[in-house]
Formats: structure tokens, C-alpha cells, sequence
């Protein structure tokens, strides 16, 4: 879905969502903060409780974001809901975004995104992996909100 797709006025609020909330939703927020700033609000949640990854931070790192203090969270844990939009990063996080949807007056969207955990080999073989989903995240997160960069003065 692009930005062109949504119908309606750009959402003030996205909530992005995965599995344990340790490494695909917060590379997504983070990226998502520092393209928007305070234009969007993000957040991001987790099916199950995990441990942030080192190999997200290094990633998010490499292009000056620090997401070394974020502290993963639920659905559960969540202590406000009123979001224009869930854009769900795996299956089961799709399926209780969908859950949220019945009750709540929000759209949910997917974009099925490769866990990079599931990589194995080398450190190197591996980070790339994660660089690989951070560049498609926020070519995806860019397209969704219509992102333009800053004019130059």
C-alpha cells in the first residue's frame, strides 16, 4: 500500500507491530521518528514480550539513530490505543492488529517483512540482513506518509 492508497488525510499516529517488539517494530518507529519528527506520532508493540536486539541497535546505529534505550512492549502494555493506524511487520502481529480493528475505529495494514533473526553466518552476513530490513522499512514508511525531504535554505 502507498501513501497515495490511503484514503484520507495523512495519519497523526502510527503504531507499528511484530512478534517480541525487539527488532523489526523498533527499527520501524525509529526510522519513522527521525523522518517525521513530532509531524507523526510511533510507537511500536509486540505480540509477546522481548529483548531488545543488538544487531537492530548496530543497524539503527549505522545511520545515526539510537534505539540502544528502547524497552520493548505489548499490546498488553499499552497504555493509550488511539491510533490512526497498525501496520502489522508479521503474521501474529497482523492477526491481533486485526482483533484491535473490531473494537476500536483504526486500519491495519500488512507488510509481511523478513525476520532477521532467522539469518545465520557470519557477524557481517548477518548485520546486513538487518540493514536490508531497516532500507526496506523505510522505503516503505517513506512511500506509506508521503515523506519529502527538508527544502534546503
Amino acid at each position: 500500500m502507498s501513501g497515495a492508497q490511503l484514503a484520507g488525510p495523512r495519519p497523526q499516529s502510527v503504531l507499528f507491530a511484530c512478534t517480541f517488539n525487539a527488532v523489526r517494530s523498533p527499527i520501524a518507529e525509529g526510522l519513522g521518528r527521525r523522518l517525521f519528527g513530532r509531524e507523526v506520532y510511533f510507537a511500536s508493540v509486540g505480540v509477546k514480550a522481548g529483548e531488545l536486539d543488538a544487531f537492530a541497535v548496530a543497524a539503527m546505529d549505522e545511520i545515526g539513530v539510537d534505539i540502544s534505550r528502547f524497552r520493548p512492549q505489548t499490546f498488553e502494555n499499552l497504555e493509550d490505543m488511539s491510533f490512526d493506524l497498525i501496520v502489522s511487520l508479521s503474521p501474529e502481529a497482523h492477526h491481533r492488529a486485526l482483533e484491535f480493528t473490531r473494537a476500536l475505529a483504526l486500519k491495519a495494514i500488512y507488510w509481511p517483512t523478513l525476520d532477521p533473526t532467522a539469518v545465520e553466518g557470519s557477524r557481517e552476513l548477518r548485520l546486513a540482513a538487518y540493514r536490508a530490513v531497516r532500507d526496506s522499512l523505510e522505503a516503505r514508511i517513506k512511500d506509506l506518509l508521503a515523506w519529502r525531504p527538508a527544502a534546503s535554505v
